[in-house]
């Protein structure tokens, strides 16, 4: 990117050779995040991340359609991004079904089919959760909308936010079924401030930003080339090296998890042990609160969080948690160790000393751990 920071400053609307070369780097770009879930370039829109693309996707699909139903369908446990849109929607009227996840995280696909309505307009159901990893089972979504579509259930769409998964899953939005996939540039180490729809040929939505004609009137602003461009690269090395990150944080995470099982007492391993993203690790820690852990390890520069950094500064637990019909205490107790590509075995040595130092000093202090003691 660095070359669009410094001396390739066209802007890709403009029809002169400087706008005409960034028109071109974004192309390339488009072409490279496309190949990442198997969709053509032309399905792609670049927006300003995630949170973007999901509200792009749910209102604008949902605002133009309304005349044909106003019935949404979703997870219990979707990002802040996807309830936040959809919550919006349900104060102007709008039905909403939130399916539960049950223990394991994972939504059922038979509870999908008994959701549905004629007036079910979208359903939207995330690829991966964000803060427990479990996989949910989008091609049989996607394999139930073509079977609803075949009976006449004409206007009904799918859409999957597939921010945490894209670059750690195989994605074809052709053999899933997806009609909209939301992807996001930072969670595979390009810059924050960028993110893509994708939304299928044929499939139209109600803008929400007007005013220009950037990617084809569907999204307006001028477009951050650099950030693109990042975006792009960062798409085609997500690809290739797949299956090495994967092995990587796959290790890093078992090893952590195991060591963590083995020293500290009183814990739960939230979300499906199987059925997972292979670098996120969710633990419940009895007797502590999860903020209070959270300060204590990034005091020792461990940096760890509770839930969706796009929900912090809420003192709530983590609603994904309490879906899994876990208590407050153990969802008030809940961290999400997240292990980059970048981390070493180095690394996760150091972080758990610091965990058992802190759980331990934690204990000590809490008045719950001290009346189970004096109980027993």
């Amino acid at each position: 990117m660095l070359p669009y920071l410094t001396e390739k400053f066209g802007n890709a609307s403009s029809v002169h050779g400087f706008g005409q070369e960034a028109r071109a780097a974004a192309d390339r770009a488009r072409r490279q995040v496309a190949a990442m879930i198997g969709a053509r370039a032309n399905e792609i829109i670049f927006t300003s991340g995630g949170t973007e693309a999901n509200n792009l996707a749910i209102r604008g699909v949902c605002e133009l359609a309304e005349s044909h139903g106003r019935h949404i369908i979703a997870s219990s446990i979707e990002h802040p991004s996807v309830r936040g849109a959809i919550e919006s929607l349900e104060k102007r009227g709008w039905s909403v079904t939130r399916l539960p996840v049950y223990e394991d995280g994972i939504v059922r696909t038979e509870d999908v089919r008994s959701a549905l309505r004629a007036e079910t307009i979208l359903i939207s159901v995330m690829m991966a959760n964000n803060e427990i990893g479990t996989i949910q089972p989008i091609k049989e979504i996607g394999e139930l909308i073509k079977e609803e579509r075949q009976r006449g259930h004409r206007y009904l769409w799918f859409h999957s936010d597939a921010v945490q998964a894209a670059g750690r899953l195989p994605i074809d939005v052709d053999y899933l079924g997806c009609d909209l996939l939301s992807i996001s540039a930072h969670k595979i180490y390009a810059p924050k401030g960028t993110g893509a729809l994708f939304l299928r040929r044929g499939v139209r939505l109600t803008p929400q930003l007007v005013g220009g004609h950037q990617e084809r009137e569907r999204r307006a602003g001028t477009e951050p080339i650099a950030n693109i461009v990042a975006f792009g690269a960062a798409a085609e090395l997500a690809s290739r090296e797949m299956t090495e990150r994967n092995e990587h944080t796959r290790h890093l995470r078992d090893r952590f998890e195991r060591a963590v099982a083995e020293s500290i007492d009183d814990i739960a391993l939230n979300g499906d042990r199987e059925r997972r993203l292979p670098h996120l690790s969710n633990i419940s820690f009895r007797f502590i609160e999860g903020e209070g852990l959270l300060i204590h390890l990034d005091m020792q520069g461990v940096a760890v969080s509770t839930g969706s950094a796009c929900s912090s500064g809420t003192l709530e637990p983590s609603p994904v948690i309490r879906a899994l019909s876990r208590d407050e205490e153990l969802a008030r107790g809940a961290i999400r160790f997240s292990f980059g590509k970048d981390n070493t075995d180095d690394d996760i040595d150091y972080a758990l000393t610091a965990l058992q130092d802190a759980v331990a000093s934690l204990r000590r202090l809490s008045p719950l751990s001290r009346q189970t003691v004096a109980a027993s």
